[in-house]
């Protein structure tokens, strides 16, 4: 069995290490949080001083880091992954930094008889029990089958994207359509209540139709928009921020025009303007147009307890 590294056990890389280790794969940690490190070592993993100690002592290397400058910084910098991976070892980056960036490390990567891969991922099926994952792999189909294993022990929906750099594309694309979707279900929540109906009964009528089985926010609107709970939250605005930076840019690297995706990536830097960046859920964004339209999407009979708990253990990576 593989022994796994993982850099980054914290908010967005702790539940899918901790699958992987109750699967039974040895494991080495790395974060700059002791407290972070602790139930994994608890659990029998080890610790390493740098990323380049956390691949000398594994066959197959994790990160989950905020920004693709960490991400560059842990792969190639001093005491990068890079200085320790072993012959025919694999580096998995599941944060989103952008084809760019992975096949730049891949190519590095392969200088030393090694692979790099990408393999972002997002909310699995809902009602799935939490950390439970899509998985989008950018890799060759040899390196995607040995990961496999790995895989399996926190993604119930994998998906070979193609060659290395595939799965960010397909990550970022999916930001994209998620919030142009959300921004879209915001003005017509909005519309539906100041033109006299009850929001619940706006959201019905939207859930049940074919929008509704378009879009999976079953569960996300009234535990999180109804009673107005924004946080805690693991995946934030800041987040999201980047990931459709990188979607846009994409865009404009290809000249393919996203006029709804720009759009919804103002109104995003704008929450952030806001100081709603780093404490707030994505979803915050139904606020700004509550207030922009002039009325309230709270709903009675909820329970502001069950819908803190679900943002807390729901939230897309």
């Amino acid at each position: 069995m593989d022994t796994v590294g993982y850099i980054g056990v914290g908010k967005m890389g702790g539940p899918v290490a901790a699958h992987i280790q109750a699967a039974g794969f040895p494991m080495v940690v790395h974060d700059l949080s002791a407290g972070a490190r602790a139930p994994f070592v608890a659990r029998g993993a080890k610790t390493a001083n740098s990323p380049a100690e956390v691949a000398r002592l594994s066959d197959v290397v994790f990160t989950a880091l905020p920004t693709p400058g960490d991400v560059e910084k842990a792969a190639l910098g001093p005491d990068g992954i890079i200085e320790g991976i072993k012959p025919d070892g694999i580096y998995v980056d599941i944060s989103t930094g952008g084809p760019d960036l992975i096949r730049r490390i891949a190519a590095e990567f392969r200088r030393k008889d090694a692979w790099a891969v990408d393999a972002p991922v997002s909310i699995g099926l809902t009602g799935s029990a939490p950390g439970i994952h899509e998985i989008m792999v950018g890799a060759e189909r040899a390196i995607f089958e040995r990961l496999l294993p790995i895989l399996k022990a926190y993604g119930d929906q994998i998906i070979h994207a193609g060659g290395v750099g595939s799965g960010s594309i397909c990550k970022l694309v999916h930001q994209m359509i998620g919030c142009g979707v959300t921004q879209a279900i915001a003005e017509g929540l909005t519309l539906g209540v100041k033109a006299g109906v009850d929001v619940k009964t706006v959201w019905d009528s939207v859930r049940r139709g074919l929008v509704g089985r378009m879009h999976m926010m079953h569960e996300e609107i009234p535990a999180a928009v109804f009673p107005g709970v924004y946080e805690p939250t693991v995946f934030t605005l800041t987040l999201l921020r980047k990931d459709l930076g990188l979607a846009t840019a994409l865009g404009r690297q290809h000249n393919v025009p996203l006029p709804v995706s720009n759009l919804v990536e103002q109104i995003v830097i704008e929450g952030i303007n806001r100081g709603w960046g780093n404490g707030s859920g994505y979803v915050v964004t139904y606020q700004r147009q509550e207030e922009a339209a002039g009325v309230s999407l709270r709903a009675s009979g909820v329970d502001p307890e069950k819908s803190a708990k679900y943002i807390s253990t729901h939230a897309d990576l």
